[in-house]
């Protein structure tokens, strides 16, 4: 296969999409991996299984009306396969293997199909102590934008998902990229309080617009760069309450086409607004998890 991805937008020929048949039962409050599935363990609000398999086949049929090429995982019995830009991802002609937690290792092995299709060449596997997820990474022009966290209190926090050492390997990676980190708001415990990856509160959409949540960044300079980037009339800003519920994690098809999920009815208005063909599809059980749209799809090859 030859990969593809040189922007968050172009128009989608292949993707990975993740699966949530066989989920597996709900976790324990102690095998939580972020707040907001915590949140719902405990209040025994956590998506079932039943819900969350028509959720990801509405997406399923918006891609084949595109004519978008779906891969999806092996299936692994009683495992939580849903977001697998968590596992992998692409940049430019390469795929990256992502090391992600060490319980969610075996996720990747279901996508190995997909690896093996690749010339092994454009096959990247970082060193185990640069940690790094799809969700933190997104080519744009000529930059490479990454979410991070540095902090030294970095090893407490199982919300933090991409270290300095990944930034810098994926520089050495892609040297004709400009790498640009972000340090993102953590929190393992309060959900409005945690950026889990950049695309938690940002993504480019469009040719030269954004989604954008200010209190995501840690550094006010950081998000003033990405305003001023974009410029201030193509950001559509979010609140803690929109970020919580995923505004930012849709998924693009092409600049003028948009999967979002039914209810985010201010976002989509405004997409809409803007020339952008909105395809709604049902995703607030899935979104229970901390993720979305953005992170249940692996782009492979774009336009």
């Amino acid at each position: 296969m030859q990969l593809n991805i040189t922007n968050e937008t172009a128009r989608l020929r292949a993707v990975v999409l993740g699966r949530a048949d066989s989920n597996g039962p709900t976790p324990k409050p102690e095998d939580c991996y972020d707040p907001k599935s915590l949140a719902h363990v405990l209040a025994g609000t956590y998506p079932l299984e039943k819900d969350m398999v028509p959720e990801m086949e509405a997406v399923v049929a918006v891609l084949k009306k595109y004519d978008v090429t779906v891969y999806r995982p092996e299936l692994i019995e009683n495992c939580n396969q849903i977001f697998s830009r968590d596992i992998a991802f692409v940049v430019d002609d390469k795929m990256v293997k992502a090391n992600i937690l060490p319980d969610r290792a075996n996720e990747f092995e279901a996508i190995r199909h997909v690896w093996e299709t690749i010339p092994k060449d454009k096959r990247i596997t970082f060193p185990e102590e640069c940690h790094v997820e799809g969700g933190d990474v997104m080519p744009w022009g000529d930059y490479l934008f990454v979410g991070t966290y540095t902090g030294e209190d970095y090893p407490s926090y199982i919300t933090a998902r991409t270290n300095d050492k990944a930034v810098k390997a994926l520089q050495a990676e892609f040297p004709n990229r400009i790498v640009k980190a972000f340090e993102l708001r953590k929190s393992n415990t309060v959900a409005r309080d945690n950026a889990l990856h950049l695309d938690c509160c940002f993504q480019p959409i469009g040719h030269d617009k954004c989604i954008i949540h200010k209190e995501g960044f840690l550094n006010e300079q950081e998000y003033l760069w990405l305003v001023n980037h974009f410029g201030v009339d193509n950001c559509f800003h979010i609140d803690k309450d929109e970020m919580y519920n995923m505004f930012s994690n849709v998924f693009s098809i092409a600049p003028d086409v948009v999967i979002s999920e039914r209810n985010f009815t201010r976002l989509n208005t405004w997409m809409r607004g803007h020339g952008i063909t909105v395809e709604e599809v049902p995703y607030a059980e899935i979104a229970k998890q901390e993720g979305l749209l953005r992170c249940s799809t692996l782009p492979l090859i774009r336009d």
